[in-house]
């Protein structure tokens, strides 16, 4: 299937190969973004945004994140930290008081809770079931009271408490919601329109969330079913996390982003929607020096800190070998340089400093032509980056991508 926007010459093969993820039919969609030294020069969509097929995807097209929302929620931190609001060093419950009622742990500080060390990775006695997830201030509360798990101080993925335990921390600090601080702290000084909201865009958006579809389902059932019944059953923090609220109130369908309540939430470590285009502008002052179009969005200071150090470790909730920091995480396997932040779909927003890349993937296939979620981004980043390293044009191509546009 033909791709359509704007592309540099530079990235015909990456185009050529994006095109053909959404080619056949199988149903579903996506879009692909890449800024280069503060710059767009790829901006492309393909495939349909329905369930049925039948909707084209469109540049306005935007897709739910899952825990691409992650990286994000960790910027809006790093913005406070950057004007000395937060330090990383501190205590959390020097910020958020409530936090200092945790059992045995009064010193687990911003930084360590930002590597995924803050023991509060399961929903085991945090959330009695799938509805409680609805709640971003109940859920607040318990994290602060809850006593810290077998993994404390070691890393161990926070799939869904780690966005409530940013928006805890922010919200001390600001007396605001994640979701006003994705708007306040990256939205606005991105210039980003209505291309991002945490859940559902505001009521008159252009941006519209594609429809989450299993290209493989057969009646009923689909290989997402499947792939969450395995999940919850490994010996992992993250099966554990998806287990203890399966008896819950369709927890099943709200996991898999089939629930609309999902969207009306505030669940900042997994219910983000935007563009390809506004990930990829997200990124892009952290693939260079925390300027975009001349405006400083992080120190250079910061922007520096988040690509290092390596910390390649066992992850207690993945099982697999991470490096995290301050929120982001590197390639698991070395295929690609740089951090970000991948979801459980595949969806992903990545910074590059080495080429001054930023790219950003969003898609609507639920765990079925995506080898769990991180097949796509191990093939398609390194393409990306390959492609950036060769030698720019003369002269800027006729139909090379503008800036994103802005809401009407």
């Amino acid at each position: 299937m033909a791709a359509h926007g704007t592309c540099d010459p530079r990235f015909g093969g990456v185009q050529k190969a994006f095109g053909g993820l959404f080619g056949g039919r199988l149903n579903g969609g996506g879009a692909l973004a890449v800024y280069q030294d503060g710059e767009p020069i790829v901006d492309l969509w393909a495939g349909t945004s329905d369930l049925h097929g039948n909707r084209p995807w469109t540049e306005s097209t935007g897709a739910m994140l899952y825990s691409a929302s992650k990286g994000l929620s960790a910027l809006v931190v790093h913005r406070l930290a950057d004007r000395g609001l937060i330090d990383y060093d501190k205590p959390v419950a020097d910020y958020w008081p409530e936090f200092a009622s945790r059992s045995g742990d009064t010193k687990l500080t911003v930084r360590r809770l930002m590597l995924h060390r803050g023991g509060l990775s399961q929903l085991r006695g945090i959330a009695e079931d799938a509805s409680d997830l609805l709640d971003h201030e109940l859920m607040h509360s318990r994290l602060a009271a809850a006593m810290p798990d077998r993994y404390h101080g070691a890393p161990a993925y926070h799939a869904l408490t780690f966005g409530w335990l940013m928006s805890g921390l922010a919200g001390a600090v600001t007396g605001k919601s994640m979701r006003e601080l994705w708007h306040d702290e990256l939205a606005i000084p991105l210039d980003l329109g209505d291309e991002l909201s945490l859940g559902a865009p505001p009521a008159g958006s252009a941006m519209t969330v594609a429809e989450f579809v299993d290209p493989f389902k057969i009646g009923e059932y689909g290989l997402s079913d499947a792939v969450f019944s395995v999940v919850k059953h490994l010996p992992t923090s993250l099966g554990n996390m998806v287990g203890s609220v399966d008896a819950g109130k369709g927890s099943a369908e709200l996991l898999k982003g089939r629930d609309p309540a999902l969207l009306e939430a505030q669940m900042p470590a997994a219910n983000g929607v935007a563009t390809a285009r506004a990930l990829a502008r997200i990124y892009a002052p952290l693939a260079t020096d925390g300027t975009l179009d001349g405006k400083r969005f992080l120190s250079e200071a910061a922007v520096r800190s988040f690509d290092g150090p390596y910390r390649w470790r066992r992850d207690r909730g993945l099982g697999l070998p991470m490096s995290w920091n301050h929120g982001f995480h590197r390639a698991p396997i070395p295929v690609a340089n740089g951090f970000g932040h991948v979801g459980i779909a595949g969806c992903f927003g990545w910074a590059d400093p080495a080429t001054g890349v930023s790219v950003g993937f969003v898609h609507n296939r639920m765990l079925s032509t995506v080898v769990g979620d991180l097949g796509i981004f191990l093939w398609l980043l390194p393409m990306v980056t390959r492609a950036a390293a060769k030698e720019k044009p003369r002269s800027k191509p006729v139909g090379s991508p503008t800036r994103p546009s802005r809401a009407s």
